[in-house]
């Protein structure tokens, strides 16, 4: 693994620990690297009603944005599982609208995973998709 993977996932990780989930006991930690360097983190957050449970992957991508950011490199996403679990179909959908390109990394502890977006949402419904 490069250096800038071991320590987007060493952020994940560092995060994964604030991850309120008192339903699922599932805890999630982001990472998400912006192409200018800056790094944002996000945790899951549940909710008693579920449907408005928030994942780290979109906390992170909501606070990237928040901050101006529109072009990323590297999502970093760590859970306590082995094998380390991939992001859900709606993270997936969320993060395609930035580019499919993004290097996904699935860290849990003992494994890593890694993916492109575009190989875990192949033919995803984008901006251009509204075009045809």
């Amino acid at each position: 693994m490069s250096a800038a993977s071991a320590a987007l996932v060493a952020q994940a990780r560092a995060v994964l620990g604030h991850a309120y989930a008192p339903y699922s006991e599932f805890r999630v930690g982001a990472a998400l690297a912006a192409a200018d360097g800056r790094v944002f983190v996000g945790t899951n957050v549940e909710s008693a009603s579920y449907g408005l449970t928030i994942c780290a992957e979109r906390m992170a991508l909501g606070a990237a944005v928040a901050a101006g950011a529109r072009t990323f490199t590297r999502i970093a996403v760590a859970t306590e599982v082995d094998p380390p679990a991939a992001p859900c179909g709606a993270c997936r959908q969320l993060l395609a609208e930035f580019g499919t390109d993004l290097e996904v990394v699935a860290a849990g502890p003992t494994s890593e995973r890694r993916w492109t977006l575009a190989q875990l949402l192949p033919d995803a419904f984008t901006r251009e998709s509204l075009d045809r």
